[in-house]
Formats: C-alpha cells, sequence, structure tokens
C-alpha cells in the first residue's frame, strides 16, 4: 500500500466514523440502554423471590436459574444500589 492510498484510506475511516457519529450513535446508545433495562427486567421477573418479590412460580425460574446465573451478582448490586435523581439524567 502507498503513501497515498494509506490517507485516502485514513481519510475515509475518519469520514465513516463521522457519519457514525452524526447518525447513528444515539440510536447504539438507546439500543444498549433499553436491552439492560429488558434485561434487568427479565432477571427480576425470574429470580424475584431473591429480593422478596415472589413474581414467577420456583419451578421456571430454576428451568432459567442457568442462562442467568452469570449475571445474578451484578443484578443483585444494580437493584440494591440507592437511586438518585442524577442517575436518570444520563
Amino acid at each position: 500500500m502507498t503513501e497515498e492510498e494509506k490517507k485516502k484510506f485514513q481519510l475515509f475511516k475518519s469520514i465513516k466514523q463521522f457519519v457514525y457519529g452524526m447518525a447513528a450513535h444515539d440510536t447504539a446508545r438507546f439500543a444498549l440502554k433499553t436491552r439492560g433495562s429488558m434485561e434487568h427486567l427479565f432477571i427480576l421477573i425470574t429470580m424475584g423471590d431473591m429480593l422478596g418479590i415472589p413474581i414467577l412460580p420456583p419451578y421456571y425460574s430454576l428451568r432459567l436459574l442457568p442462562y442467568v446465573v452469570p449475571q445474578i451478582s451484578t443484578w443483585k448490586r444494580r437493584m440494591l444500589r440507592e437511586k438518585d435523581f442524577t442517575d436518570t439524567l444520563a
């Protein structure tokens, strides 16, 4: 690759990143935030009895347990964390 081709490639890459930032970055952040909320709600519904909120019968919770185990510690921390008004602004 010659020096001129490298410069053209770098310029194209910079333009591509700029367009992504202008058009799709906010959408991608919103999608990730929505996904996190849905995962949070799913774990609350299935494993809510850990916090004293029995929503689903334990049989179904136990069947889903192997899929949820890696996320339980962070979910508990997130549920028991004190919430502040400024947390909703970000």
